[in-house]
């Protein structure tokens, strides 16, 4: 198995390879991870001729998917691995050059599907990156010591605090309107005024003046923090990661997590890890997904699970449950409904989210909860359907409960089998989990969100914490879809999945996408919804991906010919 974020077989989809989410520093092409004390440095130094698919040179630390997927590794292993790490500066390891963004001959050249996968992941990253700022204790500062422009700039937007080599030269610039006819599409107009406060005016100005803005009008801008000249620069980016650091409750003394490498057997149809399988069905275009509760006790104090580390089970599930999301979005394009069931001892995922509960304040603890929480982010912002179905030896209770609620629909076995009349019917267990561990992308609980028009039916099914729920009580309560007796149960399920895979999976997805997030608009909602609709139709539009369109004329010389109507 490689560790390595290269391709491997491929696919059959738009004669793209498949992609493998493995990275290790050991291994990084593209970056180098330095740590010094409580103190890291994430240095992008990408190789040019290490695309992840030919075609393209990843000229002036340009990125493509490769690179973001060496990122992201290093952010999770920074949280896990290094809890001494108290601040991380993103810096370029080109001279003059930060990072010139994602590299346009890759995006020109690429279909639709990867283009919008490529920018949800590298959004995803980003938030990943501004998640650790705001739970781990580890401050980004992003040390601009060239050129930031596009996606640069919006790596450098989801650092904390970011700082401008003041060159005369360096600036920091959005120019994918004027230059590219698409937008800054993980995250940049979202952040400048959201998340920065920029003037709308000031922002329109930025956003159209494709060679940026330099120095302290920068800084006037609120574009970055400061601007500081090339003899003062590296000695004022340490002074600043000394002073986040300063401020971390992030633990001094605390011993790392390894993650190690994940086990995985790959078939044509079946990828299966210890607790994690998936079943392909292609022509039907359904995944069936089964997520195992824990095989052993759970451990009886906070030492035990630190000794297991990246075997603990909950920290073990949600790496594989992620790395498996992420392989299915980008590599299965045409499997567009996925069907999750668990199996395993409800009680034994009681006693681990107990666990958890009862040593919330450790640092491991912390880091494993909120990975689950950005893992199920990730589901909630996937473009498939989603179906839970709920039978006797589910264990769908507490973290895992919040699967079935990120389902569009969930079914419930009422009773038990025919062939199984002494099987334990079918039950799901609220937790303290399920009210605020785990929030959306819009700051709601999958509970809430679900109960959006009814905000004290969750206050009252607080009340029901910790009991187990039969069918027709959940059904009742509105917390699954559905509830079926052995009589109707295989038809229902075999109905409604054929009556979901013959429906148009452009619809589904706006569909869901609307459905999924309801009530306020967070900057994750808008990078995610408002944004990539955009985003994603403008990718398609003549004017940016036509043969005449400006992704196409890009560096050669000649211009873009637009269609000016407005639509």
């Amino acid at each position: 198995m490689s560790l390595t974020a290269a391709a491997e077989t491929p696919t059959g989809h738009d004669s793209v390879p498949a992609v493998s989410f493995d990275a290790h520093p050991d291994s990084y092409r593209h970056l180098r991870l330095e740590i010094d004390g409580e103190i890291a440095r994430i240095v992008l130094q990408v190789d040019e001729n290490g695309g992840l698919v030919p075609g393209y040179e990843l000229k002036l630390n340009s990125y493509d998917l490769g690179v973001d997927i060496e990122l992201y590794d290093a952010v999770q292993r920074l949280r896990f691995e290094h809890p001494e790490v108290r601040a991380v500066v993103i810096t370029g390891g080109l001279d003059k050059v930060f990072c010139a963004g994602a590299n346009i001959r890759m995006l020109a050249q690429s279909s639709h599907p990867w283009k919008v996968n490529f920018c949800k992941f590298t959004n995803e990253t980003r938030n990943g990156i501004e998640d650790a700022t705001a739970n781990s204790g580890q401050t980004y500062i992003a040390a601009v010591n060239g050129t930031a422009a596009g996606g640069g700039y919006e790596l450098a937007l989801a650092c904390e605090h970011i700082i401008l080599i003041d060159d005369g030269s360096s600036a920091v610039s959005l120019p994918e309107v004027p230059l590219l006819a698409v937008l800054p599409g993980t995250g940049g107009l979202t952040r400048v005024v959201d998340k920065r406060g920029v003037r709308k005016d000031l922002a329109d100005v930025f956003a159209t003046k494709s060679e940026g803005v330099r120095g302290t009008t920068a800084v006037e801008w609120k574009l970055v923090d400061e601007a500081v000249p090339r003899s003062r620069f590296e000695e004022t980016v340490r002074r600043r990661a000394q002073e986040f650091a300063a401020r971390s409750t992030r633990p001094r003394d605390a011993k790392g997590v390894t993650l190690t490498p994940l086990e995985r057997t790959i078939t044509a149809d079946r990828i299966a890890y210890r607790h994690v399988t998936a079943e392909l069905d292609r022509e039907q275009g359904i995944v069936a997904i089964t997520l195992r509760g824990p095989e052993e006790d759970a451990p009886q104090t906070v030492d035990g699970i630190h000794d297991l580390g990246a075997d603990f089970w909950p920290l073990a599930l949600t790496r594989e449950l992620d790395d498996l999301i992420l392989r299915l979005r980008t590599n299965e394009l045409e499997a567009g409904t996925w069907v999750f069931r668990t199996r395993g001892d409800l009680g034994r995922v009681l006693a681990y989210d107990d666990l958890l509960a009862v040593h919330a304040d450790d640092w491991l603890v912390n880091e494993i909860r909120h990975y689950l929480k950005r893992t199920l982010k990730r589901l909630d912002v996937t473009s498939r359907s989603l179906i839970a179905l709920i039978e006797p030896g589910s264990c769908f209770a507490g973290p895992l409960l919040e699967v079935v609620l990120a389902c569009d629909r969930s079914y419930m076995l009422e009773g038990t089998f025919e062939d199984d009349p002494d099987a334990e019917p079918a039950r799901i267990v609220l937790t303290g989990a399920n009210f605020g561990l785990y929030p959306m992308g819009n700051d709601l609980t999958r509970l809430q969100s679900r109960f959006y028009g009814e905000p004290g039916r969750v206050e009252r099914l607080r009340e029901l914490t910790g009991r187990p729920l039969e069918a027709a009580e959940a059904a009742e309560l509105g917390l699954v879809t559905f509830a079926f007796d052995d009589i109707d149960w295989e038809d229902e399920v075999r109905i409604a999945l054929e009556e979901r895979t013959s429906l148009s999976p452009d619809a589904l997805t706006g569909m869901e996408a609307n459905h999924r997030f309801v009530g306020p608009e967070t900057v994750e909602t808008k990078i995610f919804g408002r944004l990539s609709a955009w985003q994603n139709w403008i990718f398609q539009r003549p004017n940016a991906a036509g043969p005449d369109g400006a992704l196409r004329k890009y560096g050669t010389g000649l211009k873009a010919a637009y269609d000016r109507k407005r639509v």
